[in-house]
């Protein structure tokens, strides 16, 4: 039995509120943020892009709001944010950079690190110790950071892309390789699709952190307007819109702020079959006997009359990388 929308009145009032003063005190000229590219993050070139889809959609739903991406590369970016010719970053990782005269919206997508490898030694990974004295690839996007630079004891293979750093692994010149959870499941699905075995990865997390806009403190009412993106990014985050654009099933997110995970779906794309167990966790919180399941917006006591709101069956989708780019690497696996 449906309990309601997830989405409140005082949400809804919030993300009113937060437009108005934006209409109010942001002029014609658009907000500039730029970002570096990042494979099926950020991208400038029709490449799948989860954060330029879900930005996009954001900021549409802020009225009287122009917002410019720019991509540019990683040696431009801090520059061009020092020197203020953007008004700030849109894919902005907190990895331990001193920062002054920005500020932060809460993190609107996730970034789990874990280690990752073909063997099953992997899996008892749990710290960043327990891969001392190996060799480990590594973009350089996370690399060249103060919480790296501070690991002393990793041998670190350092790379300049994702699929270099994927190269790696698969050249079998580096045993483990470190990124984001979402990118080995996209890895994953390439392997799936040619009959490989799956990548292993870590028993949890060995970094935590999340994507965020970073603005400069004087820009105009910039912290009203991360104010309304917060709303808006919990808005969506609530009704199904995040499980559509990340193309994952299902979500998990306190939602009603008992401290409890619940479930999110989207009846476009998650199945009655999907499991629960493959969620991408939004926040800390755990699930518990007492999860709500949240279909398109709709809240459910169980998951029995949550599945009569899902698709039977879908098509699995393809991987967000590139099956052609990844294809000599797939052959030489």
């Amino acid at each position: 039995m449906a309990l309601g929308k997830s989405t409140t009145k005082n949400v809804k009032r919030s993300i009113l509120l937060g437009l108005f003063l934006l209409s109010a005190n942001v002029g014609a000229e658009a907000l500039s943020l730029a970002a570096a590219p990042f494979e099926t993050y950020v991208a400038d070139d029709g490449e799948p892009s989860r954060i330029n889809s879900l930005l996009h959609e954001a900021f549409a739903k802020m009225d009287d709001t122009q917002v410019d991406l720019q991509i540019m590369r990683e040696a431009f970016l801090g520059s061009a944010v020092r020197a203020k010719r953007v008004d700030g970053e849109f894919a902005y990782i907190d990895l331990g950079e001193k920062q002054q005269g920005i500020v932060l919206s809460r993190p609107y997508l996730p970034l789990t690190l874990y280690a990752t490898g073909k063997g099953p030694e992997v899996e008892n990974v749990k710290l960043f110790p327990h891969l001392k004295g190996h060799r480990v690839a590594i973009e350089n996007r996370f690399a060249n950071t103060p919480t790296f630079r501070l690991l002393k004891n990793i041998k670190w293979s350092r790379n300049p892309s994702t699929y270099d750093a994927f190269r790696q692994l698969a050249d079998d010149r580096a045993p483990f390789l470190i990124t984001s959870k979402l990118l080995i499941d996209e890895f994953n699905l390439l392997l799936a699709s040619v009959d490989e075995e799956l990548l292993r990865f870590s028993a949890k997390p060995l970094l935590t952190s999340g994507f965020r806009l970073a603005l400069h403190s004087d820009v105009p009412n910039a912290q009203g307007f991360l104010s309304t993106f917060n709303a808006v990014i919990d808005a969506m985050q609530e009704d199904g819109s995040y499980n559509r654009l990340l193309g994952i099933h299902w979500l998990l997110k306190d939602v009603n702020s008992d401290g409890v995970a619940d479930f999110i779906a989207n009846s476009r794309i998650t199945t009655a079959a999907s499991p629960l167990s493959t969620a991408y966790a939004l926040d800390n919180s755990l699930p518990s006997e007492t999860s709500l399941f949240i279909v398109d917006g709709v809240q459910y006591a169980d998951f029995d009359q949550a599945k009569l709101s899902l698709t039977p069956s879908v098509m699995p989708r393809e991987s967000l990388l590139d099956p052609e780019l990844y294809d000599l690497m797939l052959k030489r696996w």
